[in-house]
């Protein structure tokens, strides 16, 4: 690791940080010498992860304003002024376009595109009042790219939003200092994608290793991709190496849904 880039003392939130990739990414950012608040609706997720990496723990509700600023508050108070905030927290649900209920619609574009907003909020205003520039990367999704993602609707239009806001952030906010981006994950082997993979074998009517199989072959790289494959993203895109890099979509995907 190259010394020069290491952000020594930074501190960074990362929602949804209590396992999958939001885990990966608080471990990768610590070993790069990040302070590192781990904020996820499961607090004892929260409280593990961060004592792994000398972060702190705290619980968030990324669909709750208030709820965000406790969080944000309690980082401060414990680490200090946060310098940069990864939204990473996410939910999913499958199910053909026309079994969608209002519920799960509701839940996905929630929790995946008015969390990214309402924490983006919380991020910009801190930053501005401080008069300093700070980092946000959000997480969307291959499927943010391409709605080609099968039984997935709901979930596309969510991460659709994110892409498109983190647009609009980064060109809003650069006049702050500030840069916004977003990463786009494939097939990432996670808990979440786990629950995918049942449901979509039995919506399909195959095998779950049958479905993982289409995962891999629509992947140009031939492999799952792993957290730590996301994490290394971010980091560079927290990192003085990205500093002229705004507005980004970046996929990290292993070349799916490449056109």
């Amino acid at each position: 690791m190259n010394p020069n880039s290491t952000p020594h003392g930074q501190v960074v939130l990362v929602t949804g940080g209590g396992a999958g990739i939001g885990a990966a990414i608080c471990r990768t950012l610590a070993e790069r010498g990040w302070r590192v608040a781990v904020a996820d609706i499961d607090a004892d997720a929260a409280a593990r992860v961060a004592g792994a990496v000398g972060g702190v723990g705290l619980s968030i509700d990324v669909t709750d304003a208030a709820s965000i600023a406790a969080a944000a508050t309690r980082a401060e108070a414990a680490l200090g002024p946060i310098d940069a905030w990864v939204s990473n927290a996410g939910v999913s649900s499958m199910a053909r376009f026309v079994e969608i209920t209002e519920a799960e619609w509701d839940h996905n574009v929630d929790v995946n595109a008015k969390g990214v907003f309402l924490c983006g909020q919380e991020a910009a205003r801190r930053f501005i009042a401080r008069g300093t520039p700070g980092i946000i990367v959000n997480t969307a999704s291959m499927a943010g790219k391409r709605g080609a993602a099968a039984l997935l609707a709901h979930y596309v239009a969510s991460k659709f939003a994110v892409v498109g806001l983190t647009q609009a952030m980064a060109f809003e906010l650069a006049a702050h200092g500030i840069r916004v981006n977003c990463v786009c994950p494939g097939y990432v082997a996670t808990g979440m994608q786990e629950r995918e993979l049942g449901w979509e074998a039995r919506l399909r009517g195959q095998t779950v290793d049958e479905v993982r199989d289409l995962y891999i072959a629509d992947t140009p790289l031939r492999r799952i991709e792993t957290p730590e494959d996301v994490a290394g993203v971010v980091a560079f895109l927290l990192g003085p190496d990205a500093a002229f890099i705004t507005g980004e979509a970046v996929a990290v995907n292993g070349g799916s849904f490449m056109d």
